[in-house]
């Protein structure tokens, strides 16, 4: 799930990535703003998710993916939007436009 705050006075945005998987040991999240590196997630015991605050710029769009125990990879069931990548999967889409 994807969670924005927009800020008056800067050109970012905050957006709260939160995935929840039963089993996961650890969750990375992988994007192009990260250079494709893994970012650990921290797990949120009361609501069950890890979660990871990242401020990015507004009116781009962004690829990602989580990383589940470091094999399995996941989109976003709430993605702005998905796309085709090279691996013959799909990638999650974060939006950061500023809705009016």
């Amino acid at each position: 799930m994807l969670t924005k705050r927009f800020f008056k006075t800067k050109e970012e945005a905050e957006v709260t990535f939160e995935f929840v998987h039963p089993n996961a040991q650890k969750v990375e999240l992988v994007a192009e703003f990260t250079d494709w590196k893994p970012m650990a997630m921290k797990f949120v015991k009361k609501d069950k998710a890890f979660k990871l605050k990242k401020r990015l710029p507004v009116d781009k769009q962004y690829h990602f993916k989580y990383l589940i125990d470091g094999k399995l990879w996941d989109n976003d069931n709430q993605a702005d939007a998905y796309v085709p990548n090279n691996f013959g999967t799909e990638n999650s889409i974060v939006n950061t436009q500023r809705l009016a």
